[in-house]
């Protein structure tokens, strides 16, 4: 999906300031126009994810000659940004992955404690585990 964003230019003492106008909230900057740029798609799927995560819809992106229209943006530099959609989708995928017997025995007793299939404690756990940062004393070799 391309999202337009419009940019504020930075000069030698501030930043370059990006709205996203289509998800009211996302916002970014960048000490250099191709930095504000990459810190927007970034933003936009952060934005995305918590959207996802708390059940709300994900706003349609305008066109861009609608946007340009509104009187505050004017002056501003506008830009289309690529957002991959499919890494933020939640469709089910088939994997096959290898595991002990023994790991696949405490995550079965796992999931059946928390009174789900283990395909789901797995994807909840590991999606809960991933987004925290990383603990290097606890880290696998």
């Amino acid at each position: 999906m391309r999202y337009p964003i419009v940019i504020e230019a930075g000069n030698d003492t501030t930043a370059y300031g990006v709205v996203v106008p289509d998800l009211p909230g996302c916002f970014s900057a960048g000490e250099t126009l191709d930095e504000a740029v990459t810190n927007t798609t970034e933003a936009i799927e952060l934005h995305i994810e918590a959207l996802l995560a708390s059940g709300e819809p994900i706003p349609a992106a305008r066109t861009l000659s609608a946007h340009q229209k509104n009187p505050d943006y004017a002056g501003w530099m506008w830009v289309l940004v690529d957002i991959d959609m499919s890494r933020l989708e939640d469709v089910t995928e088939r994997i096959n992955i290898t595991l002990s017997r023994r790991a696949l025995f405490i995550i079965d007793a796992a999931a059946k404690r928390a009174g789900e299939s283990r395909s789901a404690y797995l994807a909840r756990v590991g999606v809960t585990e991933a987004s925290q940062p990383m603990d290097k004393s606890r880290r696998v070799q």
